[in-house]
């Protein structure tokens, strides 16, 4: 995203839609011939007091499993119908409604203008505005659970970076990076520590001290990671707009005043979930109706009439329509897996795999087997509802704490989402900000890595120390 791009509002690179598209096709075909190769099998599952679907123990049997090849063709329309699909639907509308609105801002100047107050008031500091915002960020995942809900901010910060003489890997960086290392660091995750400790039986975010500890060397290594970027593309400040050309504009201030003080309301809202917990099934919902409420009324005060803002909505929710399909690819390589019956029999096969291992290469499995498993399922929650029956009754067969056992699950639920191509969150910000899959593979794989060598450092020092 140059600054020329800038101007044409929210809307996925075609480039980027081909790759992605190419990539998750892939996946799709390599998926359907594994349902050739795996036996059928299936857990039992149980409601728990909390009313939820958890898996029985011991309860694994093996079945017919294969599945027609009308409905792996059809999979990316059937998954609609599917288990979960509510959740799709949800993400799908939201991101309808974020195109739409920020198409009409982008047409309106107020994006333009904002990035130029910013720029003119930050510009000379900007790389201590760059670790600030990844400290946002980051600590929106790991303290309230937001990873989607951040999407709309994701192409806004991409358009920050470009203004202070950064590029578009450098905004991905203080954004899409930030969200998904904070996540999955889960100071107070609801939605992957939460559900994981109330499935184990712990009291709701307990031993937080060590995913602290994590929170903390994760942001060191995310700084230091974006800043090296930033500052091997930066341009000089003086090609940059940080002295006399920005003026003030009253209609432009009265419409950025009204869209931060409602959008804000809404993460006030969203942050309140922690201790409201009726809140955290509504967060997305909540994002999607105050950034509404907020372009609107933003994009009116700052001049734009309703018959204007109607038509460049429209626009805009039809330029994010690729991510729609997106979205229904990577969904259905779990419908395919589901629907072939072969999901609950990988998961099985590792856990008869995980019973002959020594017990502290046990600890570094459960991560494993987590990272597996999140390739195929993004949903920290329903990850949760999965796994966490199966890993505590086997951690606690080698002595180890199911405390610990939800550490794992939480570091193998979260950073490879920002890694594995068939999370839609990914493919999607990259769209927006015109990077393909492979550029962002090749930058970041080695701070995966890194993070990879440090939480497996972590979850050792937690069996030494008997966490």
């Amino acid at each position: 995203m140059d600054n020329s791009k800038q101007s044409k509002g929210l809307g996925i690179s075609t480039k980027s839609f081909i790759a992605a598209l190419a990539i998750l096709f892939v996946l799709m075909c390599l998926t359907y011939v594994v349902t050739f190769v795996v036996p059928g099998g299936e857990y039992q599952r149980a409601t728990d007091e909390n009313g939820a679907v958890v898996i029985v123990s011991d309860s694994f049997s093996y079945v017919d499993g294969g599945l027609p090849f009308w409905k792996w063709l059809c999979s990316p329309v059937l998954v609609l119908g599917a288990e979960g699909s509510g959740t799709i639907i949800a993400v799908i509308a939201f991101l309808l409604v974020v195109g739409g609105i920020f198409n009409a801002l982008d047409k309106s100047g107020l994006m333009k203008y904002m990035l130029d107050k910013i720029v003119h008031r930050f510009g000379a500091v900007r790389y201590k505005l760059l670790a600030v915002v990844i400290l946002f960020f980051m600590a929106m995942g790991a303290f309230i659970g937001s990873f989607e809900e951040c999407v709309p901010l994701v192409p806004i910060v991409v358009g920050l970076a470009v203004a202070l003489g950064f590029d578009e890997l450098t905004g991905l960086g203080m954004s899409l990076l930030a969200i998904g290392c904070g996540f999955s660091s889960g100071v107070c995750n609801p939605f992957t520590i939460g559900v994981a400790q109330e499935i184990a039986g712990l009291p709701m975010f307990s031993g937080m001290w060590l995913r602290l500890v994590a929170f903390v060397l994760i942001y060191g290594l995310v700084v230091l990671f974006v800043y090296l970027r930033a500052k091997k593309v930066a341009k000089p400040l003086s090609e940059i707009t940080v002295n006399t050309t920005f003026e003030s504009d009253k209609k432009m201030d009265r419409g950025l005043i009204a869209f931060v003080a409602v959008l804000g309301t809404g993460i006030a809202a969203v942050l309140s979930s922690v201790w409201i917990t009726a809140l955290q099934d509504y967060t997305m919902i909540i994002v999607a109706l105050m950034f509404l409420i907020a372009g609107i009324s933003a994009v009116l005060l700052s001049g734009m009439k309703l018959p204007s803002l109607g038509k460049h909505f429209i626009n805009g929710l039809v330029s994010i329509l690729p991510a729609v399909l997106m979205i229904l690819m990577a969904s259905s390589i779990k419908y395919t897996l589901t629907e072939g019956k072969i999901l609950d029999t990988l998961l099985y096969s590792a856990v008869e795999l995980a019973e002959k291992l020594p017990t502290p290469v046990m600890v570094l499995f459960i991560y494993l087997i987590v990272l597996v498993m999140n390739f195929f399922i993004s949903s920290g929650s329903a990850k949760a509802f999965l796994l966490m029956p199966l890993i505590v009754p086997l951690a606690q067969i080698f002595g180890i704490s199911s405390q610990l056992a939800v550490l794992a699950f939480g570091f193998g639920d979260g950073f490879s989402n920002i890694l594995y191509p068939t999370n839609p969150v990914l493919l999607i910000s990259l769209g927006l900000a015109g990077v393909s899959y492979t550029k962002w593979f090749k930058w970041t794989w080695k701070l995966q890595l890194a993070i990879l060598v440090l939480t497996s450092a972590l979850l050792m020092l937690g069996y030494v120390i008997g966490y």
